[in-house]
């Protein structure tokens, strides 16, 4: 089955898999998704990520889970940026996510980054995901 956004799609199965109370969450590998898990690995909403080979060509992702006391570390994590309707945004017009608690995501030209990363590099881009 194609995917129309691949990137929907992972956050929808890591927001579920929380849900769940899983461990581990696998999604088809990207590099795109491989970039986005090492910002969240950055900022400590996931324990880690590994790629693992299914089958000759093919890859998948196991997302490690971060709970504390029981509960998700992430609360709330979507998509802002969909297919249907970009959305870029310059680096001095992007909101912060819960007043500076929560993270958006960037896909930049110097690559996918956290926002308050993008703010130090004083660069702009597409706005993946917020998370919080």
């Amino acid at each position: 089955m194609a995917l129309s956004d691949p990137l929907g799609d992972m956050l929808t199965r890591i927001r579920n898999g929380q849900q769940a109370r899983k461990t581990t969450v696998n999604a088809p590998a990207s590099k795109l998704r491989e970039n986005v898990l090492d910002v969240l690995q950055r900022e400590g909403y996931i324990r880690g990520y590994s790629r693992a080979n299914v089958r000759k060509g093919i890859d998948e992702l196991v997302v490690e889970l971060k709970y504390h006391e029981g509960t998700p570390a992430i609360r709330t994590i979507a998509r802002v940026s969909r297919p249907g309707r970009r959305v870029y945004s310059k680096i001095k017009d992007l909101p912060k996510v819960y007043n500076g608690l929560g993270i958006s995501i960037l896909s930049t030209p110097r690559g996918v980054m956290s926002d308050a990363e993008a703010r130090a590099a004083n660069v702009g881009g597409e706005v993946l995901c917020k998370v919080f």
